[in-house]
């Protein structure tokens, strides 16, 4: 930290200063100093940042994303916010319990037995929302309500599975219960907007797949309301705390997963509704419902940049070409010359 504030910031603000200047009375800017001093700063906050998560314990940490590497690029997931606990962190739900106040700190203290059970039905939803993302995260939400309440109930399923983990923004099962209110909110919006999209599709097979999914949603989202109201089982047996919340997790994480299914077939099914059939002349009069656009790709460099490392080496001098001298060259031609 001393050194981040004494020097590293600094040197930054210098390379700040001197661009601006330059850039006013249009001088060229060392691209590569000015690269390296940013590097810096990242370094040295990232290194920060990483003494303060060793000195935490697990308790204190309320999202797994702390501690380990995502394995799979989320736009969604990477991008989502840690939304704050909706009830008053001093509301004990365990009252004649001590140590554990909420729901959350209860899953924490299940056996290691039920949490390898639900790592494995945790790894299952992801699968799914991996292909979620393959198909919601290339769309651009920009017009489009549709990708807008996906994105959004995906967003609450994953704090809702990383509740059952003990970890995440959801603490209490309010919580659970209001963000599964939440979900059924999206879910009605997305079900009144697909519906309006399959009228104005003709009769087809997907239509009739459309409606079917919205039916899924529907009960699926039924589902995670009965199951968020399910809360952990703890006893206190000769002074030791006995936790089980298997059956009420579980069922919870294949709720969240059926949905994020039914969503994605949603998705799919009225891109097609929208785009794939002839409309009416009555239709084309009519603003369109959702717009569907395929999102920009990152912008990239068109030339990559040196590294710093290899703009300061050294460049040795290579082994030069021997020249022969034009009168040699001609004294063994003619030597050729002789011994034939």
């Amino acid at each position: 930290v001393r050194l981040l504030k004494s020097d590293v910031m600094p040197n930054f603000s210098s390379h700040v200063e001197n661009a601006v200047s330059a850039l006013g009375v249009n001088k060229t800017v060392d691209e590569n100093e000015f690269i390296d001093a940013s590097r810096l700063v990242y370094d040295g906050v990232r290194e920060i940042r990483r003494a303060v998560l060793l000195n935490r314990g697990e308790e204190d940490v309320d999202s797994d994303t702390e501690w380990e590497e995502e394995t799979d690029i989320s736009e969604i997931g990477s991008v989502r916010p840690q939304v704050e606990s909706r009830t008053e962190s001093l509301i004990d739900e365990y009252p004649d319990i001590s140590g554990i106040t909420n729901a959350r700190e209860a899953m924490k203290k299940l056996p290691d037995e039920e949490k390898a059970k639900i790592a494995q039905q945790v790894e299952v939803f992801r699968v799914e929302k991996r292909a979620f993302d393959r198909e919601v995260s290339k769309w651009d939400d920009q017009g489009n309500d549709v990708i807008v309440l996906a994105k959004h109930m995906c967003m609450i399923m994953m704090e809702m599975t990383d509740f059952t983990r003990g970890r995440g923004p959801l603490k209490t099962t309010m919580d659970v219960i209001n963000a599964a209110k939440k979900i059924s909110e999206a879910g009605t919006k997305l079900d009144k907007l697909a519906r309006a999209i399959a009228d104005q599709c003709p009769e087809s097979t997907t239509k009739k797949d459309l409606l079917a999914y919205l039916q899924r949603i529907a009960l699926y989202c039924h589902q995670l309301n009965i199951t968020s109201k399910v809360k952990a089982d703890v006893q206190n047996v000769s002074g030791e705390l006995i936790v089980s919340g298997l059956d009420s997790a579980t069922s919870l994480i294949q709720a969240a997963k059926n949905l994020m299914n039914a969503v994605v077939l949603t998705v799919k099914a009225s891109y097609v509704a929208s785009t794939k059939y002839r409309k009416t002349e009555e239709q084309t009069k009519l603003a369109p419902l959702v717009v569907w656009r395929m999102k920009a790709p990152e912008k990239k460099p068109l030339v990559r940049r040196e590294a710093p490392e290899d703009v300061k080496a050294k460049v040795r001098k290579g082994a030069g070409v021997k020249q022969t001298s034009p009168l040699k060259m001609l004294s063994d031609f003619e030597g050729l010359q002789d011994s034939d």
